[in-house]
């Protein structure tokens, strides 16, 4: 790589700076650079000394400043800022937000660290460990060491739980040993010994002791029954109150539909006939406006009248009551019946959302062909459509697309459109489908139409309509099936210009993008996600989807492209291939503020019956503020294939193919307050299932890894919470469209030349992380 020695002079500077962070200190202080902890005990793993090592070392308080590869950036912010006169304005912005002040040795308390690690050398069975801290200094720097001698872990014994034969209390506590978490032989663990008290509480709950609490337990350790082990016993206390001991039952149930916060009571009674009581199997529902048809409860809540309570229904009849989308506030209690002092009246407070809505978004879009522009939407939505919490949504949008420089100029882009869809918080089919998750599942019926104008070239009208449904079993998995899904896509006013530049085209995408196009079949999409566990270390993203269009008409009719037997509906010849694609995501977390985010994506889409190559719209495409930034979107492949025809005054066709492979890397880290920086790297093509007259190189082969577009860059993110903006500046690595053992441009690269930067550097400009 060719720079110039002068852009090292910024970082140059920075790094001198960086190291007179000491020299604003005040007399007599130590910069704290941190901690260390040593465990010293030749009878521990490897593995058991790295992961006790890691626990301790987040225990130890303060916190040294914070470092970027060695440079503590904040406090070199804060020293540089200086004291600021006022308490407003840049100096004491820089100061006190992107800043911070040194952390300093005489803030530490060593003994308050060392009986911290000592306490939780005992809580992970370390009962005879001894902890010690000392420390370092030099050039006004201290560091904390803490030594822990931790000594044989204890393990477990025995564990004896209460007499089956005792109290009905105790027989209950005793059946839920068999998904213990305290095993025989396993190591002593207070953590553990505290999740064991709140399963056995979960379990309770589900067997109807209501008023039971994991208070009510006991687990005393023994351990002086043998060489380093312990035995634990479990039992309650003595004092457990009656109404903990009794198992409980659900009598009556009360729904509110039209609570008000605001008229909030905490009484709780029943109601009379003035308050225009409506009787539905199990419930009692007091609704003056009747807003709501009964049938809503009867699909949402679990209890019925005479069930044993269970925190398990319980939970589940508040998740759906939240989820179907149409009350604001979910309120529960539950009181001793009046008549039965073992069964729990039930209410349920629900606060709608206001029935019909309208919502407005203005929003900008760029991306790396040097289109500008910004989309008008405005969505009006019915909350409860039939009274049973249908979503009725409407909307209609306009955007413009202005290309504001590079390869054809002027060639704006112009849409308009509107949906509309109407979802029923249930399955509707023939037959009725239970579903025990805490989420409703939904029947979704949607019928669409855009009108894009591409200024100059063409237009297309574009219809669609689907039927289907969705559905999770839980927050980390999610299905969507459309039984059927349409499109139907019409070209009108294509231009003198755009036919000419059709004739130049090698590729024909220039062609398939003004083809009419039939589609209509299944799809299917599975996603699976555990990112929201913030807790989690590593979590992972998974989608798969698959597409079947027109495999039943095809098979029906007996429809063969290469024997010439295309059948046509309404004129236009239908699709039919088979398409699936993956998208596999992984996140590995570094610390709170750094993680290596990774995806590797995968797709197949395979023609035959009544099509020769999938439709356009179908087909994969790769680069672009999301995809392989370093280069423009839609512009690599398929496979090495290059249109040598293309000049700097030519239009840009998209390029697009059968087979898709993309693998993408990124670090991303906290740079100060909400601004984070990135690096990545992104490698990947698209490929032809057969071979193409005019497009040498563009089908699959053995040899298709040699075949990757690769690209690297840097990246800045304003992280609002509500928004992300991101601005990636990338260049490529690797061109496969050149002669294989040159693909490699390495050499080529030279940051300092404005011809190389003008053409390979990308700025991309784009909302939200690209994975």
């Amino acid at each position: 790589m060719k720079i110039k020695p002068i852009y090292y002079i910024p970082f140059l500077l920075l790094l001198v700076y960086s190291c007179s962070n000491t020299k604003y200190l005040p007399e007599g202080e130590m910069l704290y650079t941190g901690a260390e902890v040593k465990i010293e005990d030749s009878l521990m793993s490897k593995s058991d000394k790295k992961a006790l090592k890691s626990e301790m070392q987040e225990l130890l308080r303060p916190k040294p400043n914070r470092t970027i590869l060695g440079w503590r950036f904040k406090l070199s912010m804060y020293n540089f800022a200086g004291e600021p006169k006022k308490e407003k304005g840049f100096q004491y912005w820089l100061r006190n937000k992107v800043g911070e002040p040194p952390v300093t040795f005489s803030q530490v308390d060593m003994d308050y660290n060392a009986d911290v690690l000592q306490n939780r050398a005992e809580n992970r069975g370390y009962f005879k460990s001894r902890t010690s801290a000392d420390s370092t200094s030099s050039n006004r720097k201290a560091k904390a060491i803490y030594t822990v001698k931790p000594g044989k872990q204890y393990t477990i014994r025995n564990v004896i739980w209460p007499d089956s034969l005792g109290t009905r209390l105790d027989s209950a506590v005793t059946r839920t040993k068999r998904r213990t978490r305290l095993k025989q032989g396993s190591p002593y663990d207070l953590d553990k010994i505290k999740d064991e008290r709140n399963r056995i509480d979960e379990r309770l709950k589900e067997k109807g002791y209501f008023f039971f609490n994991p208070d009510y337990l006991i687990i005393r350790v023994d351990s002086t029954v043998g060489d380093h082990q312990v035995d634990l016993r479990i039992r309650l206390k003595d004092d457990v109150p009656e109404r903990a001991k009794k198992v409980y039952t659900i009598n009556n149930i009360f729904i509110y539909p039209n609570y008000s916060l605001s008229a909030a009571s905490d009484t709780l009674s029943t109601p009379t006939e003035n308050d225009s009581v409506t009787r539905y199997k199990d419930y009692t529902i007091i609704d003056k406006e009747h807003n709501f048809r009964p049938i809503i409860y009867d699909r949402t809540l679990y209890f019925h009248k005479g069930d044993i309570y269970n925190r398990k229904d319980h939970n589940l009849s508040l998740n759906r009551l939240v989820n179907l989308g149409t009350f604001r506030f979910v309120k529960n209690q539950f009181k001793i019946s009046d008549s039965l002092d073992t069964a729990l009246d039930t209410y349920y407070f629900l606060t709608p959302l206001p029935k019909k809505s309208i919502q407005m978004e203005l929003s900008a879009k760029t991306n790396s062909a040097n289109y500008n522009g910004s989309e008008l939407t405005v969505n009006w939505s019915n909350r409860n459509t039939f009274k049973a919490a249908e979503l009725l949504s409407i909307s209609a949008f306009g955007g413009l697309e202005v290309q504001m420089a590079g390869q054809n100029k002027g060639y704006n882009v112009y849409r308009i459109g509107s949906d509309v869809s109407l979802t029923w918080p249930r399955f509707i089919t023939p037959i009725k489908v239970e579903t025990p998750s805490a989420y409703v599942p939904r029947t979704k019926v949607a019928i669409g139409y855009e009108y894009q104008n591409r200024q100059k070239l063409y237009s297309l009208n574009s219809f669609k309509t689907s039927f289907g449904y969705l559905w999770k079993e839980d927050i980390t998995k999610e299905h969507e099936l459309k039984v059927f899904d349409a499109i139907f896509v019409s070209p009108s006013h294509v231009t003198e210009e755009y036919r000419n530049r059709i004739k130049d085209d090698q590729s024909g995408s220039l062609q398939r993008a003004i083809d009419k196009q039939l589609i209509f079949g299944p799809t299917y999409s599975y996603t699976y996600t555990n990112t929201m566990r913030q807790f989690k270390k590593n979590t992972i993203y998974y989608k798969g989807s698959l597409d079947l269009a027109g495999n039943i008409t095809g098979l029906v009719t007996g429809a063969n492209i290469k024997k010439g037997d295309t059948i046509s509906v309404f004129g236009v010849p239908f699709s039919q291939y088979a398409k699936t694609e993956h998208d596999f995501r992984f996140y590995h977390k570094f610390s709170k503020n750094s993680q290596l985010a990774t995806r590797a994506t995968i797709g197949f889409g395979y023609p035959y019956g009544n099509s020769s190559e999938l439709p356009y719209i179908r087909q994969f495409f790769v680069g672009g503020t999301n995809s392989i930034r370093a280069f423009r979107a839609r512009s690599i492949g398929p496979g090495t294939y290059r249109d040598t025809t293309v000049t700097a005054n030519s239009f840009l066709p998209d390029q697009s193919g059968d087979i898709k492979m993309e693998i993408n890397a990124e670090y991303r880290m906290k740079l100060y307050s909400v601004v984070h920086g990135a690096i990545f790297v992104d490698a990947g093509n698209i490929w032809l299932w057969n071979k193409k007259d005019g497009m040498e190189g563009a089908e699959i082969s053995k040899d298709f890894y040699k075949e990757f577009a690769v690209g690297t860059g840097i990246g800045l993110r304003l992280d609002l919470s509500f928004l992300i903006l991101r601005l990636d500046g990338a260049f490529p690595l690797r061109k496969p469209w050149l002669p294989d053992g040159d693909r490699w441009v390495l050499d080529d690269i030279d940051v300092g030349s404005k011809y190389w930067r003008k053409e390979n550097f990308v700025l991309n400009l784009a909302i939200g992380y690209p994975f």
